[in-house]
């Protein structure tokens, strides 16, 4: 069984997705191979369902780099919901 990447940073410090994304969104960066990223597809439709958007794929080097994004109000209408059912 094939377990999600795990979270990261990206080399060198610089972010992989521009710095204002930070001020609207909550932001997750995961780096793997991209033969483990094919693999991946049923994690990657969690994150969805949960919802994260996928708003960027890029390689470095041998590594790709997926940056998933959840806006703020995005997550508070999830919680809202969840609050209000029975």
């Amino acid at each position: 069984m094939t377990k999600p990447p795990a979270p990261s940073t990206a080399s060198g410090g610089a972010r992989p997705y521009p710095a204002h994304w930070e001020e609207v969104a909550d932001l997750r960066v995961f780096r793997t191979t991209a033969a483990e990223w094919e693999k991946l597809l049923s994690w990657r439709n969690d994150m969805r369902r949960r919802g994260w958007k996928l708003l960027r794929v890029s390689s470095d080097g041998p590594e790709m780099v997926a940056v998933f994004g959840r806006t703020r109000n995005d997550r508070a209408d999830r919680a809202d919901r969840a609050d209000s059912t029975p």
